[in-house]
């Protein structure tokens, strides 16, 4: 990986006199995309019993996540340059402190149009924090160790992906779906307070007066590592909102805990693996990643009445997803140089509507054609995406990265 925003790491090295990463601080970031992304699939767990509390059907309460996405879709860009020149604890806490007060609301609230209120809300929150944890990290790293760090912030998110929805539906066991929102709640109270102390308040950027939108968009390399990543979230949000329905139809209904508990298990393996080797073989770690993902599909296609090789193409589907944010956050980075702010803020967008795009059009393939034609089309989409990340080896994903 290329030196990333090389002044300001430097200044931080030199400030605090060490050369080994934050840790305190990056548990912070982590703790803050966590919070973000386990607020956001919450409800997919507790859709039952959330519908009966809106007086709603299961599949419009399902809408709460979509429009969830979409908020953060829609915000992360105005609101990253919005609040640019912020000092950067200052917006985390807010934002943190939108999540808290949305997911409490959320649990005493028993009106669906208010509902969807508060959650475009608690969205608008993610908005501001997602874009701000990979240039938060890289600032706080020493030199050489940038990748590392952003690999440690943005973990939070698939390691919160993959716990989510056993974790909300194992709360909501216990005392309600709303018990499930209040934990998220004070988890981001406790987050807060962790921020408050472990995190230096470093200074906002001003977003440089050149870098609008579109000229962001034709900086070499950044179009396909948007393209890349489109392609990417979307196969895996296709198959991962889907994951009963496809286990339904391997018979292996009843076992769905524990394929879910294998893809956590070996997401958290990728933080560790890719975390060790992002900031010298990041093309490689991304190349890897799709292959191995597109590796998984064709398996969970063509093989899935065989228990087994599920659970192995799962657990293969984790190790490939865990790090995929953090590979593609330090790829937008690296190519976009002076105008990474708002280039990050260009990829939250994508991410976040790519979750909503791929849950709607596995929707579309699950009604139209059918349980097995949602694995098909993943395994299109990560071609695509396989094909973008080999050929981008100029400036998308350069071989010396």
């Amino acid at each position: 990986m290329t030196e990333i925003v090389t002044t300001s790491t430097a200044s931080m090295a030199a400030t605090t006199g060490r050369n080994r990463l934050p840790g305190n601080a990056l548990l912070g970031l982590f703790l803050a995309g966590f919070i973000s992304i386990l607020t956001e699939c919450l409800p997919a767990g507790l859709l039952p019993e959330m519908s009966r509390t809106l007086h709603t059907g299961v599949s419009l309460t399902g809408q709460t996540v979509t429009l969830y996405a979409l908020a953060t879709a829609l915000g992360a860009i105005p609101l990253a340059r919005a609040t640019a020149t912020w000092p950067r604890k200052h917006v985390l806490q807010l934002a943190l402190a939108v999540v808290a007060v949305t997911n409490a609301l959320t649990a005493m609230s028993s009106d669906f149009t208010l509902t969807m209120v508060l959650r475009f809300i608690a969205g608008l929150g993610t908005g501001l924090i997602w874009p701000l944890l990979g240039g938060y990290a890289a600032r706080l790293a020493p030199p050489g160790r940038e990748g590392r760090a952003i690999a440690i912030a943005l973990a939070g998110t698939p390691i919160g992906l993959a716990l989510g929805v056993p974790l909300g539906t194992w709360l909501s066991s216990l005392g309600g779906w709303q018990l499930a929102f209040y934990a998220s709640a004070a988890v981001s109270v406790l987050t807060m307070v962790w921020v408050l102390v472990a995190l230096p308040n470093l200074p906002g950027q001003p977003v440089d007066a050149r870098f609008t939108i579109s000229q962001i968009l034709v900086i070499p390399g950044l179009r396909p590592i948007l393209f890349a990543l489109a392609t990417y979230m979307i196969a895996h949000n296709l198959l991962y909102t889907y994951i009963t329905d496809l286990l339904l139809h391997a018979e292996m209904a009843d076992q769905t805990g524990w394929v879910l508990f294998a893809f956590g298990v070996t997401s958290v393996l990728s933080v560790l693996v890719v975390g060790a080797h992002i900031d010298r073989h990041l093309r490689k770690l991304v190349v890897g990643s799709t292959l191995l993902f597109g590796a998984s599909v064709l398996v969970l296609g063509v093989l899935a009445d065989t228990p087994m090789l599920v659970y192995g193409a799962v657990a293969a589907w984790g190790l490939a997803f865990g790090s995929s944010p953090s590979l593609f956050v330090g790829a937008t980075i690296n190519a976009t140089g002076g105008a990474a702010t708002v280039a990050q803020s260009i990829t939250i967008t994508v991410f976040s509507a790519s979750i909503a795009v791929g849950g709607f059009i596995g929707g579309l393939l699950l009604a139209g054609l059918g349980t097995a034609s949602i694995t098909w089309g993943a395994l299109i989409l990560l071609v695509a995406a396989a094909a973008t990340v080999i050929g981008g080896a100029k400036h998308a994903f350069p071989r010396n990265a």
